[in-house]
């Protein structure tokens, strides 16, 4: 594909089911709900996880994908063609606000991805036992040279791929990746719910006890599917703008939510029984090790195998994979939105997303070594972006689309776009879910994560 203006498309169903999917099963899924359910009552998380993305994040994705397809626009051109009269400012704001997020994420995206390539180079070099040392992560991030050379290689494999475009980059990319990442989710969740005491962690994540339950499990939850699903990024709306008419927008929903959610329960079986397997009486604190989880836990797991190397490199194989497709959603959704909004050429928007990837993505990697002792709100760089984004702007830019659909759009335009490649078999959930249950939702859960950040509520 030539470095130009002219608006790419996806060869088909399979290619844009395969690049969202990219876009969703990525370290949201991999990395950062296996925590989550861990720390937020395992079982009952995920049930009220798959609740959230059958009902909500089925509403999101159709709302997301149509308004892209129908307009031809990222989300800021989008807002701004559909959003015209009476609030035009405010559905100005939505449609840069959603796409303000990408720019945002994929720089701490990328220093996290950079982690993942230092890990699977150690595995690489016969680092097993290494890694496994309780230390090794603290002292790897705390390396401000080290965090910050593999942040950036991260980054520059990110870019390379953008830069060769939607048909021959992202697409390509997704249809190699996809069924391997399956594929090697499913044999290391093999290995790690057959170690020994494994099964109580298989029982701590796949049934719900309402014991575990808290107000923080459904916004916990919420959030993630909003960062697993890469709802209200923008992304969403972007690949709706590639997708060809004869494209099924709920077929291909459908089909997003199923691989997201196969791939996070694979995750959640990879990480959680091991915590039992290879914790024992200190299973219930490890539990609650949050972001550093897999980083500590999973090597753990392969310094204890018979062929430790060969299953450390499939797994951060997987991992790395995971968080290109991811990486590359991103920052591919930001390039779109220079070139759609400023009139750029594709190289242009895409040396511009290269240098805001490095130069914040910088803070977040320095930000536990040169830089540790700046902190926002108490938090340091890589966990204040990560609450700006998911915890923030997310839910407002989520409101804003459904305030779009309801009062702009109108659900009827919405179906017709849906009905002219296929049926519409959950319309009347649509309808209920965009024009109530969504944007109440979306408020009490913006308003509990503010309140709970600043310490004003415990929850």
């Amino acid at each position: 594909m030539n470095m130009n203006n002219q608006r790419s498309n996806f060869s088909g169903k399979l290619g844009f089911v395969l690049a969202a999917a990219g876009s969703a099963v990525g370290l949201g899924n991999i990395w950062r709900f296996p925590y989550l359910a861990a720390k937020y009552g395992g079982g009952i998380f995920l049930l009220i996880y798959l609740i959230l993305v059958a009902t909500f994040g089925y509403a999101m994705i159709v709302s997301e994908s149509a308004i892209g397809r129908m307009t031809q626009k990222s989300p800021v051109g989008a807002f701004n063609i559909l959003g015209k009269g009476k609030g035009h400012g405010f559905f100005c704001f939505g449609g840069w606000l959603n796409a303000i997020i990408p720019i945002i994420i994929v720089p701490y995206y990328s220093v996290i991805g950079g982690w993942v390539f230092k890990y699977l180079w150690e595995y690489l070099t016969g680092g097993v036992h290494r890694v496994a040392d309780d230390n090794f992560f603290a002292g790897f991030i705390s390396n401000s040279v080290s965090a910050e050379f593999w942040f950036i290689l991260f980054t520059l494999v990110t870019i390379g791929i953008i830069f060769a475009g939607v048909e021959n980059g992202i697409e390509r990319v997704s249809r190699i990746m996809m069924p391997l990442l399956v594929l090697l989710a499913v044999i290391v969740s093999i290995y790690s719910v057959t170690r020994p005491g494994a099964m109580e962690g298989v029982k701590y994540f796949l049934i719900p006890d309402f014991a575990h339950f808290s107000w923080m499990t459904i916004v916990t939850a919420m959030g993630q599917m909003f960062y697993s699903l890469s709802i209200a990024m923008g992304i969403l709306i972007t690949f709706g703008s590639y997708m060809k008419k004869e494209v099924s927008i709920e077929g291909s929903t459908s089909n997003v939510e199923i691989f997201d959610t196969a791939i996070a329960i694979l995750a959640g079986l990879m990480i959680i029984p091991a915590v039992f397997a290879f914790s024992g009486a200190d299973a219930a604190a490890n539990l609650k090790a949050g972001p550093s989880l897999m980083f500590i836990m999973i090597p753990k797991v392969f310094d204890s195998m018979g062929l430790g190397q060969f299953g450390g490199i499939v797994f951060f194989l997987l991992v790395l994979l995971a968080a290109i497709t991811s990486s590359i959603a991103l920052a591919e959704s930001a390039a779109s939105t220079f070139q759609d909004e400023l009139g750029w050429g594709r190289r242009k928007a895409t040396v511009v997303v290269a240098v805001i990837m490095l130069a914040l993505g910088s803070l977040s990697s320095l930000g536990f070594g040169v830089l540790g002792s700046i902190k926002i709100i108490g938090m340091d760089f890589l966990d204040f972006f990560d609450f700006l984004s998911n915890s923030i702007m997310m839910p407002i830019a989520a409101f804003a689309i459904c305030i779009l659909v309801v009062y702009k759009v109108g659900v009827d335009r919405i179906a017709e776009e849906v009905t002219v490649s296929g049926k519409f078999r959950r319309r009347k959930l649509y309808n209920f879910v965009i024009r109530y249950a969504a944007p109440l939702f979306i408020i009490i859960i913006l308003i509990s994560s503010i309140l709970n950040a600043f310490g004003i509520v415990k929850m």
